[in-house]
């Protein structure tokens, strides 16, 4: 390892941390970011579970209703996986797994984001099939999708790419 201004050793990622000040950081972080995709989904999915009550859902075309179905499956689904990191946690707290937790947690979050990424869609689709029975939809959906896959996967994963040396 080369050695700091301080004369400590900096590890392979440029940082005077140990494996696990590194779990820590990489924890705390994880979790900011999760923090704020689980309170959209929350109040997303919240919506969602009251349609169903609605007076107009009756009136819904079957094909709607199916679509809200998935809907709602796919927000239980998003709002499992970005809370399933808060749940890892907490069982494996203590056992000195924190750097496979954070994978774990990692893993589950970028899931957790795709899937949040079939609920937006889904609730897209459903919203303007009801509110404009316009030809449209598909369009106006494919757009608002390709906007999401750029700032949540193609900008980073340029950035990624263009901006690390590993």
């Amino acid at each position: 390892m080369p050695a700091t201004k301080s004369g400590g050793e900096t590890n392979e990622w440029g940082r005077h941390e140990t494996e696990e000040e590194r779990a820590d950081r990489k924890w705390g972080e994880l979790i900011q970011e999760v923090r704020v995709a689980q309170t959209g989904v929350q109040i997303l999915f919240g919506f969602l579970l009251t349609v169903v009550f609605q007076q107009k859902y009756d009136s819904l075309a079957q094909t709607d209703k199916t679509i809200y179905i998935v809907t709602v499956v796919l927000g239980a689904a998003t709002t499992g996986a970005l809370i399933g990191p808060v749940s890892l946690h907490r069982l494996v707290s203590g056992r000195r797994v924190k750097p496979q937790a954070v994978e774990w947690a990692s893993r589950m979050t970028f899931v957790g984001l795709a899937l949040l990424l079939a609920t937006m869609t889904s609730s897209l689709v459903l919203i303007l099939r009801v509110a404009t029975h316009n030809g449209a939809v598909p369009w106006i959906v494919a757009g608002v999708v390709a906007w999401y896959a750029l700032c949540w996967y193609v900008i980073p994963l340029w950035t990624r790419n263009r901006h690390t040396t590993k």
